[in-house]
């Protein structure tokens, strides 16, 4: 209590306690209070177990809208290509000598190896290095994870294709059973992970052939592979949990409604494209006697009337009118409605309102503040693909390359450098390349940054430049310059005088 409480304490206790409950009730969090107004959800279980229930209803619904809703088949793609980009992640090697200084020799074989390599990487040879990434990047975004089993130096019936031997098998959620506990010893497994005390993954628990042999997606049919040769890509929202979630499982139900929205309003206008009419009576003798006999009757005959382009109507009876009939389709309000629905759900899945509605209106400046604001967002995915995926493949490919004997590691290589690396992720593009242009002139000649970031910011490698530039000066040396002047002769060389 403070003062003034402890003073009407001494005069009134009742009133004391008042003021304290009153406090009490003050001091909540409105957000943590349920009302008649406002729904309220409690959580109904951990991580793991609403992992267990939802992955693959999620799942299934994903991969279900990319082969149905256009709109979830360009957004998927568009991550992939944003994350990953055309050429993949590249590679920069950065092995050092013991000086400190680039060891560009061996830096120069490891790259001429991984050239080969990307050519073949995986065991099917269906895809190159490049592509398997996006496939990778899809399925994490997709699925929620994405596993690759890393198989390096003689395995039976496989043949690594690449000088380095060593390929990775490409594994779908599918293959790590969500639903399959138990344990291996002392070490429990949950969702198809064996871990240790600590919760670290020291083995995954795969079917042995594709669950699409329904016979044979069974417990009985799995095998144990440890976790040091298996790659985990997933997107996981909580600390403690171990299967990852589709990145679209916040926005699954506002897709499905913009697609049966759509799906509606489409048909709806087709319908209303095609003319259709009704012939309005008169008075309701006109109708007839329905008891009577219709050849007595001229309007109880059937009629049909042809409408053609041009049509003109003269058989019409006393009383008689034509009307038509008014769907007020198309509807005006879908292009907002879907503007607004499609803003609200690229706010829940990553990449920008422009990329999924394709939907490019408004000033530069809008464009690139959209633009910039993005790709922090493409920058923070592409750094998390890196590190599940492209670094731990780049580090064994290393040491495989130096065990098998076809890129060895000098003498003078400093301990623990020979994997060193950068990795070079997708550029952002350039709304105006002369004023993006200029900008990086001027930080370079300002001294604030250097030629090599640039390049690298433009997602090159900066020896591949140079040596480009070098290839392009020898072939051009001996053209005139576009002014005409004559190519610069080289200076004669003179021997020394005695």
């Amino acid at each position: 209590m403070n003062t003034i409480d402890r003073l009407v304490a001494w005069f009134s206790p009742e009133r004391a306690v008042r003021r304290m409950a009153a406090r009490s009730a003050l001091a909540y969090y409105e957000g943590a209070e349920p009302s008649r107004l406002r729904k309220f959800h409690r959580e109904r279980g951990t991580a793991n177990q609403l992992v267990r229930k939802a992955a693959k209803p999620l799942r299934d619904q994903a991969r279900h809208l990319e082969r149905n809703h256009d709109i979830v088949t360009g957004a998927l793609r568009t991550f992939a290509n944003n994350v990953v980009g055309a050429s993949g992640v590249g590679i920069e090697p950065q092995p050092r000598r013991r000086d400190g200084t680039i060891h560009q020799d061996y830096a120069d074989r490891l790259l001429e190896a991984w050239r080969d390599w990307e050519r073949s990487p995986e065991v099917t040879r269906r895809f190159d290095w490049s592509r398997t990434q996006r496939m990778l990047a899809k399925s994490w975004a997709r699925d929620g994870e994405v596993f690759a089993q890393r198989l390096a130096g003689p395995v039976a019936l496989l043949d690594h294709n690449t000088r380095v031997p060593y390929s990775l098998e490409l594994l779908e959620a599918d293959m790590i059973p969500v639903d399959y506990d138990g344990s291996n010893g002392s070490a429990k497994i949950l969702q198809g992970c064996e871990r240790n005390a600590w919760g670290q993954p020291t083995a995954w628990w795969a079917y042995k052939t594709s669950p699409d042999d329904t016979w044979a997606a069974s417990t009985s049919n799995l095998k144990r592979i440890p976790a040091d040769r298996m790659l985990h890509i997933a997107h996981l929202e909580r600390i403690h949990q171990i299967r990852g979630v589709s990145m679209l499982a916040s926005v699954i139900t506002r897709l499905e409604d913009i697609k049966d929205y759509e799906e509606s309003e489409r048909v709806a206008a087709k319908i209303a494209a095609m003319l259709t009419a009704y012939v309005k009576k008169g008075t309701a003798d006109t109708y007839g006697d329905p008891g009577g006999d219709p050849g007595t009757n001229p309007s109880t005959n059937p009629r049909t009337l042809s409408l053609t382009p041009g049509t003109i109507i003269d058989t019409l009876r006393p009383g008689e009118e034509i009307g038509m009939i008014d769907s007020k389709r198309p509807n005006p309000n879908v292009v907002t409605f879907r503007q607004g629905q499609l803003r609200a759900a690229a706010a829940g899945f990553p990449i920008s309102y422009s990329s999924l509605a394709r939907d490019y209106n408004g000033t530069y400046s809008a464009q690139r503040q959209e633009l910039v604001e993005q790709y922090v967002h493409y920058a923070c995915a592409t750094d998390d693909f890196v590190g599940m995926a492209v670094l731990p493949v780049w580090t064994e490919f290393v040491r495989i390359a130096h065990l098998s004997g076809v890129v060895p590691m000098p003498r003078d290589l400093k301990p623990g450098t020979e994997d060193d690396a950068l990795y070079v992720a997708q550029a952002m593009p350039w709304i105006n390349p002369l004023h993006e242009a200029e900008a990086s002139a001027a930080l370079i000649a300002a001294k604030l940054s250097s030629p090599q970031e640039q390049i690298r910011r433009r997602g090159a490698n900066p020896n591949h430049v140079i040596e480009q530039l070098r290839a392009w000066q020898s072939l051009t040396s001996d053209l005139p310059a576009s002014d005409g002047t004559p190519p610069a002769q080289p200076a004669p060389t003179t021997k020394p005088s005695a």
